[in-house]
């Protein structure tokens, strides 16, 4: 499947960077060139039915030549080591180490798919529809192939190649080493910016005082990280749509 998805990655490049060459040249798009019209009935039906019927064919033959015998029966009191979910959801599972169950399992998917299906509405170009291209919709690509291939292959790739007992990271020739720990801890950005760049203790809250120095106090230690994320949230998207997104702001308007 790697390499499938490979091949029809470079098969849809190819043939936007055909089009973009011929529109270079003020040549239509290839696809603007097909007179023939093809029938779903019964032209490609024909087609995907032989497809089926050899691709079944092949898992069969797959299936009695390759030596692939059934583990024991489930044992709900085994769990074993280390415990991948299927592929399609190793992404998610990968997600799970960088982040908190509730960002990894559900807020980050949510805004990965409603994301990438909300590229055609946030980018209303209309030249591109109906043929591949790169250089006339370099927005809805860029961002497509960064959504799909770092935020959802790239993962899924590491947790089947490099994840083993533990859930520890190994090599492509690392033996999996079920005793292999290393020490992960999470670090919070209120640590780097007061012991790291400052040199200070963490400002913590005296149990002494009132709601008001506690609330304070802790407002004060998280500061970095909320002034971050108010620059994030706040400031950047102002900044780019003032500077190298001023036309993709002006296209979709005030609302």
């Amino acid at each position: 499947m790697v390499f499938l998805l490979g091949f029809f990655l470079w098969l849809g490049t190819a043939q936007a960077v055909e089009n973009d060459r011929r529109l270079a040249r003020g040549l239509p798009p290839r696809e603007r060139e097909f007179s023939e019209t093809t029938l779903v009935w019964p032209d490609l039906v024909y087609i995907e039915l032989i497809a089926m019927v050899l691709g079944t064919a092949a898992l069969v033959a797959w299936s009695l030549l390759l030596r692939a015998p059934l583990e024991q029966p489930a044992n709900p009191v085994v769990t074993p080591n280390p415990a991948k979910a299927p592929w399609y959801f190793l992404g998610l599972q990968e997600l799970l180490v960088y982040f908190d169950p509730w960002l990894a399992g559900v807020v980050v998917p949510t805004l990965i798919i409603v994301g990438l299906a909300a590229i055609p509405y946030l980018d209303p170009n209309p030249r591109g529809s109906g043929y591949y291209t790169i250089a006339e919709r370099k927005f809805a690509w860029a961002v497509f192939l960064f959504g799909f291939l770092q935020l959802w292959i790239l993962l899924i790739l590491i947790g089947t190649f490099f994840r083993g007992p533990n859930w520890s990271f190994f090599g492509p020739y690392e033996p999996r080493d079920p005793h292999k720990l290393i020490a992960e801890p999470n670090v919070k950005l209120s640590e780097y910016f007061w012991r790291h760049l400052l040199r200070r203790d963490l400002p913590f809250p005296d149990q002494a005082a009132g709601w008001v120095g506690r609330t304070a106090a802790i407002l004060l230690r998280e500061c970095p990280g909320l002034v971050a994320l108010g620059l994030y949230f706040g400031a950047l998207p102002g900044l780019l749509g003032r500077t190298i997104l001023r036309e993709f702001r002006r296209r979709m308007g005030r609302w």
